[in-house]
């Protein structure tokens, strides 16, 4: 079982001006796949918040990934990915390359996203679009390396085998 956290970055959502669509659209997709989405919070484009519940959340055991949505653009509040790899210990590339690229084949707007992956401790941290259809898309994209992810992360016997057999 895959235990996810969601945190929705969004100043509106955040004041209740706007109603968050994006954290049940995840939920459901994220319980489709047979996964546990363990937490979900919606915070403000506000550094101080965001990472404390990155730290949070990758320092308590059994979250094995926290997706965030939102704040990933050139607005100068988007400051997601920033405070992401502040906390992260290893970059992960490759997720966000793929999301992005494959993004390409929804909108053009793809290639504006600054969002990162990274790792801290035993966790999985992921920058999603802001968009309830961009962000279910997103995850759509990479869901299917996630379990090897974690695998890996946990240093699962099995996870070796797999890498083998990919």
């Amino acid at each position: 079982m895959i235990n996810v956290a969601i945190l929705i970055v969004s100043d509106r959502s955040s004041r209740g001006e706007r109603e968050d669509a994006t954290g049940p659209l995840l939920s459901e997709y994220i319980s489709s796949l047979g996964w546990h989405v363990a937490a979900i919070e919606i915070v403000p484009d506000e550094a101080e918040m965001i990472k404390h519940y990155l730290v949070s959340w990758s320092d308590t055991p059994g979250i094995d990934i926290i997706l965030t949505s939102g704040g990933t653009g050139f607005t100068p509040r988007d400051i997601t990915p920033d405070v992401t790899a502040s906390v992260y210990e290893k970059p992960v590339p490759g997720l966000v390359e793929y999301m992005r690229m494959e993004g390409l084949r929804y909108t053009r707007h793809s290639m504006l996203s600054r969002a990162v992956a990274g790792i801290r401790k035993e966790t999985l941290i992921i920058n999603l679009p802001g968009s309830p259809t961009g962000a279910v898309q997103n995850l759509t994209i990479i869901h299917d390396v996630l379990p090897h992810a974690i695998d890996l992360l946990k240093q699962s016997p099995n996870a070796e085998h797999d890498h083998q057999s990919s």
